[in-house]
C-alpha cells in the first residue's frame, strides 16, 4: 500500500516514482541522508520497471510483479514514503527551494526540497481515427496491460514508429505469432541513435524474420469499420489491414512543473553538471533532464537530454551527492541497450559526429558491431549480439584508450586485445 498524503512530512518531496526518483531516494538513504523522504507517482502501481514492458513482459515472459522494484518492507525499513495515484499541479516554492505541491486530488505536500524525476510523455499523433479502440500507445504500465490483453484477440498489427519502442513492440508481436507492418516516416530506422550501417543490418534482419518494413513511410489517417480500428492508409493510398495499432513516434520531456515555477527549461530541465536546476536548489534528473554532456572530451557547451535506464541511475547518483552537499560531476560514457526478439542491441557512446566507421561482422554467430571513430579516436560502438565488443568500447572511451581502426576491423581479432592504454601509448 502507499502512504497516505496527509502523513507526510516536509523532507525531500521526488515528484515521479520512475527509474530515476527510485534511485535518487535509494541513493540517498546510502549515503546516510536522514530527513524524510516522499516519493510520489501519478500513476495507481508501486515503482517499477519500464524497459521490459515492450518486450519480456509484453511477451509473457515475466510478470507485473517481477517489474517491481522494491519491496514495501525495503520502502519501509529505509523510512522512504511512497504515494500512489496523485497527480501535482501546482508548485508554491520559497526562494530557499522549500514550499508546498499541490495535487489534483487536494492534497498539500509540504517540502523543504523539490527534486523532478517527471520522464516523459508519449508524443501524440495528430490523424483522423485516433482516437478509435485499438489505437494503443506504450509508455506506462497502464498501456502495457492494455495492448497485452488485446493481443490475443488481433491478427493484423501496424506499428507507427521505427524508434527502439516500435522496433521491440513489433519484433515482440511478430514473434508472438502476429503479422506485423512497422511504417517509419524517415529513412531508416532508428536514425536517431544508431549509424546508417546498423540501421541497415536491423532492417535486413527484421524483415527476414518477417516484420513487413515500410520506410518514408506517409500515414494519412487511420480508418475504421464501426467502432474499431480496421487499418492505416497511407499517402499514397494503400490501405494497411490492422486490427490493432500501436503508435511510437518518440516523447516530449514533462516540463510544465519546472516552468510554473520559473525554471529554465529547452529540450526539459536545464541542469548542471551536479544535476541542479537554474534555481541551484531544485535538482531533476532521468528522461526529462537536459544536461551537459558528460562524455569525457565532449565540446565545451555541449547538452543533451538522454532516455535511457543507465542515465536516470548515474545522474541520481550526482543528484544525490549534491542534495548532501558532497557535490560530484556527472562524467562518463552513456551506454544504451534494445532487446528486439533474438537481437540485442548495445550502445556505447554517442556517435554523432563521426568521421569512419568500422563493421565487425560475424554472420555465422549473428554478430555484428559497428565502430566509430572522429580524428583517429573511438567515440562509440552499436554492437549487435556482441557483448565483448561493447565492453571493450565502452572502457576504452572511459579510459581515453585507443583501438586501432585498421586492427578492429577482423572479427576475428578480440577488441580488448588491441586497445591501447595511455601507459603504452
Amino acid at each position: 500500500m502507499s502512504t497516505p498524503v496527509s502523513d507526510n512530512a516536509a523532507g525531500l518531496l521526488i515528484i515521479g516514482s520512475s527509474q530515476a526518483g527510485v534511485q535518487l531516494a535509494v541513493s540517498l538513504r546510502a549515503l546516510g541522508y536522514e530527513p524524510p523522504i516522499t516519493l510520489l507517482g501519478d500513476e495507481n502501481h508501486r515503482p517499477y520497471q519500464r524497459p521490459a514492458l515492450s518486450k519480456e513482459f509484453l511477451q509473457g515472459a515475466i510478470t507485473k510483479e517481477s517489474l517491481i522494484y522494491r519491496t514495501q518492507d525495503y520502502w519501509d525499513e529505509h523510512r522512504i514514503r511512497v504515494v500512489r495515484n496523485e497527480r501535482i499541479i501546482r508548485i508554491d516554492k520559497r526562494d530557499d527551494g522549500s514550499g508546498v505541491a499541490h495535487s489534483m486530488s487536494g492534497a498539500e505536500i509540504p517540502f523543504d526540497r523539490l527534486a523532478l524525476t517527471v520522464g516523459a510523455r508519449a508524443r501524440r499523433l495528430l490523424l483522423e481515427g485516433v482516437d478509435l479502440p485499438g489505437v494503443l500507445y506504450l509508455r506506462n504500465a497502464d498501456d502495457a496491460l492494455e495492448l497485452k490483453a488485446r493481443v490475443p484477440m488481433v491478427k493484423d498489427v501496424v506499428v507507427i514508429g521505427g524508434g527502439f519502442i516500435g522496433i521491440e513492440a513489433a519484433a515482440s508481436l511478430n514473434k508472438m505469432g502476429r503479422t506485423v507492418t512497422l511504417l517509419e516516416a524517415g529513412p531508416r530506422l532508428v536514425g536517431r541513435a544508431v549509424g546508417e550501417e546498423t540501421s541497415a543490418y536491423l532492417l535486413a534482419h527484421h524483415r527476414e524474420h518477417g516484420v513487413d518494413v515500410v520506410l518514408d513511410a506517409e500515414v494519412r489517417r487511420i480508418v475504421g469499420a464501426g467502432d474499431r480500428v480496421a487499418g492505416v492508409e497511407l499517402a499514397d493510398g494503400r490501405v494497411i489491414t490492422a486490427d490493432l495499432v500501436l503508435i511510437g513516434v518518440g516523447v516530449i520531456p514533462n516540463t510544465e512543473l519546472a516552468e510554473s515555477i520559473g525554471l529554465a527549461c529547452d529540450n526539459g530541465i536545464r541542469v548542471d553538471e551536479h544535476a541542479l536546476a537554474s534555481d541551484g536548489v531544485t535538482v531533476a534528473v532521468g528522461d526529462v533532464a537536459n544536461l551537459p554532456n558528460p562524455v569525457p572530451g565532449a565540446p565545451v557547451g555541449d547538452r543533451i537530454r538522454f532516455e535511457s535506464v543507465n542515465n536516470a541511475v548515474e545522474q541520481a547518483k550526482v543528484a544525490a551527492y549534491a542534495i548532501v552537499g558532497r557535490p560530484e560531476e556527472y562524467a562518463g560514457v552513456p551506454w544504451f541497450w534494445s532487446n528486439q526478439a533474438d537481437l540485442k542491441l548495445q550502445i556505447a557512446g554517442l556517435s554523432a559526429g563521426h568521421d569512419r566507421t568500422v563493421v565487425r561482422s560475424d554472420p555465422a554467430k549473428g554478430k555484428h558491431s559497428v565502430l566509430y571513430y572522429r580524428g583517429g579516436a573511438i567515440i562509440a560502438a552499436d554492437c549487435v549480439n556482441a557483448p565483448l565488443d561493447f565492453m571493450a568500447v565502452k572502457a576504452a572511451i572511459a579510459a581515453g584508450a585507443a583501438i586501432p581502426a585498421d586492427e578492429a576491423a577482423d572479427p576475428a581479432v578480440q577488441l580488448k586485445a588491441i586497445t591501447i592504454t595511455r601507459e603504452q601509448s
